[in-house]
């Protein structure tokens, strides 16, 4: 190489910005409701009345149960109620009387409090038969077996002609509801506590539920919609050391199905001052160290042992080493030593022209 000569580097000159910390954990994707349909009477299935697969909506009729006994017991309560009701009419009948003849002194006290008695028993068996219509009906109403959520329910594990029992361990069939989906992701309880310190001692600005959360799918590409941070939980999972985070996921076409594998890019916080290096411009020494070229006094190569924390986009987030203002190689570094001077020439800008004399 000729005396004198400074071959020319391309760099970039760091400063110092906001950065968002995001981070990708893995996760799975959970049913955001799940409704186990079960009979609360006893009874033969008369019918089903859904498409097993299909999309119901709450409150939709699902199976019938032979409701002729429910039938009849609530018609029975309501002539007994009626009953009650006819004998209270005449015991307040009698009461009234009874009072009026007291004024005179036709009865005595004792036949009157008979006869107020005899109102308050009757008000007493109007309000049992009044319970009892109630609890007959409800057993009718429960003979229609309707959906609790809407969602897409499952197979049915039974078939008309099925006895089914109230409140039994086997449900008839399962609605699960998929818009919105959770997605739970682990995040080490280790990599909690450091962002917590972070985020204690004002370096970092906490991000919060609510916080948007963009979800990668199994094959690498992106969900189209953008997922919020809903909760963390409070324990440790003993046997990880892993802390559950829930994310809320809109799912309106249902491309995401309760078991799936998934990454979600967490937004962790907002660093004040962060600087922020290309990756072409750090590199590894045989002991794994990383290095950066920068540009010193008088255009010369300085080597920099730095320490960088994680990748943000095609960027290293720098915990020491560079600071804001330092010139980086990240061209040329092949043909460059340290101690050599070296032409800088700022990324993205081309160099200015040598003056040389106009040809005619």
């Amino acid at each position: 190489m000729p005396a004198g000569f400074a071959p020319q580097v391309t760099v970039v000159t760091l400063k110092q910005e906001p950065v968002s910390l995001t981070k990708e954990l893995p996760g799975r994707t959970s049913a955001f409701l799940i409704a186990e349909v079960r009979p609360q009477v006893n009874g033969i299935v008369k019918h089903r009345l859904f498409t097993e697969g299909a999309y119901v909506k709450a409150g939709q009729p699902l199976y019938e149960i032979d409701d002729a006994l429910y039938q009849a017991q609530y018609q029975s309560a309501q002539a007994a109620l009626q009953k009650a009701q006819a004998t209270l009419n005449v015991a307040q009948l009698a009461a009234n009387r009874s009072n009026e003849i007291l004024k005179i002194g036709a009865i005595s006290k004792q036949e009157n409090d008979n006869a107020l008695a005899a109102l308050g028993q009757a008000k007493a068996d109007v309000a049992a038969a009044e319970a009892a219509v109630a609890s007959s009906k409800v057993n009718l109403t429960y003979a229609h077996i309707t959906s609790p959520i809407s969602g897409r329910i499952g197979g049915s594990s039974v078939t008309s002609g099925a006895l089914v029992t109230a409140n039994q361990a086997s449900a008839l069939a399962t609605v699960t509801q998929l818009d919105p989906i959770y997605v739970d992701v682990n995040q080490s309880s280790g990599e909690w506590l450091e962002l917590k310190h972070e985020i204690e001692s004002g370096r970092v600005e906490a991000k919060g539920s609510g916080t948007p959360t963009k979800i990668i799918l199994q094959d690498g590409s992106a969900y189209s919609r953008e997922g919020k941070l809903q909760f963390a939980d409070v324990t440790v999972d003993p046997t990880n050391g892993n802390l559950v985070l829930r994310v809320i996921v809109p799912n309106p076409d249902g491309l995401l199905m309760p078991g799936m594998y998934v990454r979600a890019a967490l937004n962790e916080g907002v660093l004040g001052k962060g600087v922020l290096a290309p990756q072409q411009g750090i590199t590894r020494d045989p002991k794994g160290g990383a290095i950066a070229l920068v540009i010193g006094k008088d255009n010369k190569v300085e080597p920099r042992v730095v320490k960088v924390s994680r990748t943000v986009g095609d960027q290293w987030l720098i915990e020491d080493g560079l600071v804001a203002g330092d010139r980086v190689i990240v061209e040329g570094v092949q043909k460059v030593q340290p101690g050599m001077a070296v032409t800088p020439v700022e990324a993205g800008t081309q160099p200015q022209p040598a003056n040389t004399a106009a040809s005619h």
